[in-house]
């Protein structure tokens, strides 16, 4: 094992993860790691659903069906995912993104087995009753009037997708509203369950302490079964418009304590070689307080109480957002004017080596350290199935990370942070109504 301070040395090469890959007949694609350092297993199931596949006027429907696949199926009653995993001194989840959804379990390696009929059982055999539906639905809206209409800021977060996005559903964001929920039926959710949920659009990712042989038998079994659907996969076909204008937009919330700021930016997709270089400019502009943006916009001009950038990565080109949230000599205008003057010093002036090998330092270990357990090691794995769809991408990360340039880091700066590519949002506390005190 490499221990993140090695990093600082200078060049990091790491050892390969040796995958095992192959795909079943009825279109299920397996890719395995066998590692018996430790007597456990991370078994994820990567679907080709998120939240861009929701059904038109029903966003956050992915979301939702997330929640009701630890619902009843055939062979299982509610919550039976949570004794086979919690009950054994494991744990197990699942989120819902943009481009796909994914569930995953860590359990010790002797109940390996039975979580693979799991996971083909509730792949087939889910029951999407009434009851079900309408409980997870209330779940999923409780989640966005916690994380989006309780929080002050929470509306501005929302805001980064419904605005900036013209026509890619992207644009719906992942966590829904509550008119479009209420809009979902139960017929709505049996028909995503088995137009998406099939063997034929998912990936399963299994890390851990296991028989190369006994698991590729299991995986025949409970797996191999499973029928391939003889109807086509529907695929999102809208196509973002390029960013040819700068949009402005003055948006309001009901308890904004200061002003905010979003200057949004088109980013590219997933598989663009520019990706590494758009993530340690990110770190070097807002990766904690001696980054640039904290330096000038909290630190030294006190106008912010939180300056960041966030980086969403779409396999149909994301966004990169720079948020100023305001202190009490914050303004809007004077957020937006402090955000476009770090980005112009990089711009114009570039970064220090200093600032490369830190970020590149950070990024490495991150990644190294992901690299210590099973399911950190299947993360990996599963992202680079979703971003750049080869399981084995896995084992480039580090290297391009490295092979970042200063020259690199300024050309993608130049490059997609163009005045005609970004939407600048206002964010205050809205106005109230006559009467209201």
């Amino acid at each position: 094992m490499i221990s993140a301070s090695v990093a600082a040395l200078g060049q990091v090469t790491v050892e390969p993860l040796n995958l095992k890959e192959r795909t079943l007949k009825n279109g299920l694609k397996v890719v395995s790691l066998q590692d018996n350092s430790t007597p456990t297993v991370s078994i994820h199931v990567w679907y080709d659903v998120g939240g861009k596949n929701d059904p038109p006027g029903k966003s956050g429907f992915a979301h939702m069906f997330e929640h009701m696949m630890f619902k009843a199926t055939r062979n299982m009653p509610n919550e039976k995912l949570d004794r086979l995993t919690e009950d054994v001194g494991g744990f197990n989840n699942a989120s819902t993104w943009p481009d796909y959804t994914n569930y995953y379990e860590v359990v010790p390696s002797n109940h390996l087995e039975v979580l693979l009929w799991a996971e083909a059982d509730r792949m087939v055999n889910l029951n999407v009753d009434e009851a079900n539906f309408a409980s997870e639905r209330e779940v999923v809206k409780e989640e966005y009037r916690q994380g989006i209409l309780a929080p002050p800021y929470g509306k501005l977060f929302w805001l980064l997708d419904d605005i900036t996005f013209q026509k890619h559903p992207y644009r719906r964001g992942v966590i829904g509203n509550l008119e479009e929920l209420s809009a979902a039926t139960r017929a709505d959710a049996e028909k995503f369950y088995k137009d998406y949920y099939r063997p034929d659009n998912a990936v399963l990712v299994v890390v851990g302490d296991f028989d190369q042989k006994q698991f590729d038998m299991w995986v025949d079994k409970y797996f191999g079964s499973l029928a391939r659907p003889n109807t086509p996969i529907k695929r999102v076909t809208e196509v973002e418009p390029e960013w040819t204008a700068e949009r402005r937009f003055n948006e309001t919330g009901p308890r904004v304590p200061f002003p905010a700021t979003a200057i949004v930016y088109r980013a590219p997709r997933t598989s663009s070689p520019d990706i590494p270089a758009l993530r340690i400019a990110q770190v070097i502009i807002s990766g904690g307080e001696s980054s640039r943006m904290y330096q000038s916009l909290v630190r030294n001009q006190q106008i912010a109480q939180e300056a960041s950038v966030d980086l969403e990565l779409n396999t149909e080109g994301g966004r990169i957002s720079f948020i100023g949230i305001g202190s009490d000599k914050g303004t809007s205008e004077n957020l937006e004017k402090a955000m476009l003057a770090e980005l112009k010093k990089i711009q114009d002036g570039g970064i220090t080596a200093k600032e490369l090998e830190k970020a590149k330092n950070g990024l490495v270990a991150a990644a190294i350290r992901s690299r210590e357990t099973n399911d950190g090691k299947a993360i990996l794995i599963e992202r680079a199935v979703a971003y750049l769809g080869d399981p084995k991408a896995v084992n480039g990360e580090v290297a391009k990370i490295q092979a970042v340039s200063a020259a690199d880091v300024q050309r993608v700066m130049k490059q997609y942070f163009k005045d005609d590519n970004r939407v600048v949002i206002y964010y205050n506390q809205a106005k109230a109504a006559e009467g209201e005190k």
